[in-house]
C-alpha cells in the first residue's frame, strides 16, 4: 500500500486524511521536519510514498492527478510531492537536504513539500507537475486564505473536471461530436463498478470480431448487424481509453493492446466483408488487402515524419506556421481533421456503407477516401520537409533506419558503400524510389523471372540507400516506399496467381507483416529501439521477404504458391507474435504512455 506522510496536524474541519486514505494511501503524520525524514526512510523502497502539507486544501482530483499517476517516477502539486521506486532516491536526498536546512524542526513556516520540489528542480530532478486547470491546490497561510480557498473548490465541481479531462483535448469531429459525449459517462459507470481499461479494450476487440463474423454471412442482416457492432466497438475503443485517464490507470501492456487492438480490429472486419462479399458471389479480397496495404503505408508515413523531426534542431518551417494559423480558425480545424479520415470517420463510414451498401462499394469509398487523405497528408509534409530549415539527429536518422526493417541480404548490398557518405549524385530516397519502380514495374509486367530480377534490384537499392545516414529532408519517405514495394509485391503476385485462396493467403501474410512493423513502431515511440536483430534476420528483412515472395511465384504453380504464402503466413505471425508478446510483458518494456495513436 502507498504511504502519505503528513507534515504535521491536519488544521481543523479539514478532508485531506480522508481524501489521501480514498486514493489509497496509509496516511502517517509527522511532528516536524526530522520526524518527517525519518518516516519516509521507514517506507520500502518498492512503494509509492507522498510527502503532503497537512495544511493542503484543494480538490480530491487534483491530489488524484498529483499523487497516482503511475507514469512518472515523481510528481507534484502545490503541496504535495510524491515519488515512486524509480523516483525514491532523489526524493530522499531532497528531504535530507532541506531537514538538514531547516534544522529539522520547521513544519509551520512555509510548506515543506513545497520546499522538497524545489530540491528536486534544483538537482534536475524531471518533476511532472499535471495541469490542474480549474481544479485548487493550495497551501494556505492563514486562515482568511483558507477560507477563501475552500470557496474556491465549493465553486468548482471536480467530477464534471475529472469527466471533463477523461475526452482526449485533440480528437476527429466524429469521435468528439458523436461519441465522446456520452462514452465518457460509460467510462465512469466502469470505473464505479471496478472494471480495468484492458478489460474494455478486450470488450471493445471481441465485439469487432463478432462484428467481422456477421459480415462474413454475407446476408442483409449480418451486415446491418456488423455495421451497429463495429460502431459499438468504436464506442468502447473510445471509452477504454477514457476510463484510463478518468481513474488513471495506465499501462506499457493496456497501451500496446489499445494501439494493436485498433489494427487488428479494422483489418479482421476489412477480412469479414470479403469472406461475405464471396459468399454471394463477388471476389473482392484484392480490394480487402488494396485497403489495408493503404491504411498500414498512410500510418508509415505518419510514423517516419515524426520521428525524423520530433526532435530535430531549428526545426522551422512557413508550410507549418500557416497550418497553425488556419488552427486558429475553429471551422478549418473540423474540416483538416475530418478529410484526413481518422479511424472514427473512416470506421462510421465503413459501418454504414456495410449496412446499406455491399462489400465492394464499401472498399471502393474506404479506398478513394484514404487515397485522398494520403495524397493530402504526405503532399503537406513534403512540403513542410523542403521548407523546414532542420537538422535532423543521429536519433532520428536511426529510428527511419529501424522503420525501414532491412535484412541480411540488403545489409550485404550496403557494405561496400561507407555509412558516413553519401553516395555521389544519389541519395537515400532517390535510391528507395528507383528500387521501387523497377520493382513494381518487373512484377506488374507478367513475368515470373522478371519480378525475381525487379526484386533483386530492390535488394541492391535498400542496402545502398541505408549505407547512409537518413538525415535528407524527405528520407523519412524511405520506410513508406519499402513498405509500399513489399506489400504492393504481394497483392499484385498474388492477385495475378488468379486461384480461389491466393489473394487471402496473401492478406494473411501481409497481415503479419504489418504487425511486425507496427511492434517496431512501438517500440521506439517508447524509447525501447528496434526489435532485435535475430528476429529481423529470422523473418528475412523487408528485401528479403519480397525477394523470397517473387522466386516462389516463379517457381512454383499457382496452387504450390498459395500452400507457400500460407506456409510463410504462419510462419512470420508465430514469430513475430511470440517475440512481441515477451517483450511486451518483461520488464523491459518502455514507460508507459497515453494515447496519440495515429488515424
Amino acid at each position: 500500500m502507498p504511504t502519505a506522510i503528513l507534515t504535521g496536524q491536519p488544521v481543523p474541519g479539514s478532508s485531506i486524511e480522508s481524501d489521501l486514505r480514498s486514493l489509497g494511501f496509509d496516511v502517517r503524520a509527522a511532528a516536524d521536519a526530522a520526524d518527517a525524514e525519518t518516516l519516509l526512510a521507514a517506507v520500502p523502497g518498492d512503494e509509492r510514498v507522498a510527502v503532503v502539507d497537512a495544511r493542503f486544501v484543494g480538490h480530491l482530483h487534483a491530489l488524484r492527478l498529483g499523487l497516482t499517476d503511475p507514469r512518472f517516477p515523481l510528481a507534484a502539486v502545490p503541496g504535495a510531492v510524491t515519488a515512486q521506486a524509480a523516483g525514491r532516491q532523489a526524493l530522499t536526498r531532497a528531504m535530507a537536504r532541506e531537514t538538514s536546512a531547516s534544522g529539522g524542526t520547521a513544519l509551520a513556516v512555509d510548506s515543506l513539500a513545497d520546499r522538497v520540489v524545489a530540491a528536486l528542480d534544483a538537482d534536475g530532478a524531471d518533476v511532472h507537475r499535471p495541469e490542474l486547470g480549474t481544479l485548487v491546490a493550495e497551501v494556505p497561510a492563514d486562515p482568511q486564505a483558507r477560507n477563501e480557498a475552500r470557496q474556491a473548490v465549493a465553486a468548482v465541481d471536480d467530477e464534471a473536471v475529472r469527466l471533463k479531462s477523461a475526452v482526449k483535448a485533440r480528437d476527429g469531429f466524429f469521435t468528439t461530436f458523436c461519441i465522446s459525449p456520452y462514452s465518457r459517462y460509460i467510462a465512469r459507470w466502469c470505473a464505479r463498478r471496478g472494471l480495468t481499461p484492458n478489460q474494455v479494450t478486450t470488450a471493445s476487440l471481441l465485439t469487432a470480431l463478432i462484428a467481422a463474423g456477421c459480415a462474413a454471412t454475407g446476408t442483409r442482416g449480418g451486415f446491418v448487424a456488423a455495421g451497429l457492432l463495429l460502431l459499438f466497438s468504436f464506442v468502447l475503443d473510445c471509452t477504454d481509453g477514457q476510463l484510463a485517464r478518468y481513474s488513471l490507470q495506465y499501462s506499457t501492456l493496456g497501451a500496446w493492446l489499445d494501439a494493436t487492438f485498433d489494427r487488428a480490429k479494422e483489418y479482421a472486419y476489412y477480412a469479414g466483408l470479403a469472406l461475405g462479399a464471396a459468399r454471394g458471389g463477388d471476389d473482392v479480397w484484392a480490394l480487402a488487402l488494396g485497403a489495408m496495404v493503404l491504411q498500414t503505408c498512410r500510418h508509415v508515413v505518419d510514423f517516419s515524419f515524426n520521428e525524423a523531426n520530433h526532435d530535430a534542431t531549428a526545426n522551422t518551417s512557413p508550410t507549418a506556421a500557416l497550418s497553425d494559423k488556419l488552427d486558429s480558425v475553429g471551422w478549418t480545424v473540423w474540416v483538416r481533421r475530418m478529410i484526413v479520415l481518422p479511424i472514427g470517420e473512416r470506421w462510421a463510414m465503413i459501418a454504414v456503407l456495410t449496412a446499406v451498401t455491399t462489400p465492394r462499394v464499401t472498399f471502393y469509398a474506404l479506398l478513394i477516401g484514404c487515397a485522398f487523405a494520403a495524397t493530402y497528408t504526405t503532399a503537406g509534409r513534403v512540403l513542410r520537409s523542403l521548407t523546414r530549415k532542420a537538422e535532423r539527429t543521429d536519433r532520428a536518422a536511426q529510428a527511419l533506419a529501424d522503420l525501414a526493417d532491412n535484412g541480411p541480404l540488403a545489409a550485404v548490398a550496403g557494405k561496400p558503400r561507407s555509412r558516413n557518405t553519401r553516395l555521389r549524385g544519389g541519395s537515400p530516397l532517390l535510391l528507395a524510389v528507383i528500387g521501387t519502380v523497377v520493382l513494381v514495374s518487373a512484377v506488374l509486367s507478367g513475368e515470373p523471372w522478371a519480378a525475381v530480377g525487379g526484386a533483386a534490384v530492390h535488394v541492391v537499392t535498400s542496402g545502398l540507400a541505408l549505407s547512409q545516414p537518413l538525415k535528407g529532408a524527405l528520407d523519412w519517405l524511405v520506410p513508406p516506399l519499402f513498405r509500399a514495394a513489399e506489400y504492393g509485391t504481394v497483392l499484385i503476385l498474388a492477385a495475378q496467381a488468379e486461384v480461389n485462396g491466393a489473394l487471402p493467403a496473401a492478406f494473411g501474410l501481409v497481415a503479419a507483416v504489418a504487425y511486425h512493423h507496427y511492434d517496431t513502431v512501438y517500440r521506439i515511440r517508447g524509447n525501447a529501439g528496434a526489435p532485435p536483430a535475430w528476429l529481423v534476420r529470422a523473418v528475412g528483412g523487408q528485401e528479403g521477404r519480397t525477394l523470397l515472395v517473387a522466386v516462389l511465384a516463379a517457381l512454383l504453380t499457382a496452387e504450390q504458391f498459395t500452400l507457400a504464402l500460407t506456409v510463410l503466413a504462419v510462419a512470420v505471425a508465430l514469430v513475430v507474435l511470440a517475440e512481441s508478446i515477451r517483450f511486451w510483458v518483461s520488464a523491459g518494456a518502455p514507460a508507459v504512455h497515453d494515447e496519440g495513436e495515429p488515424a
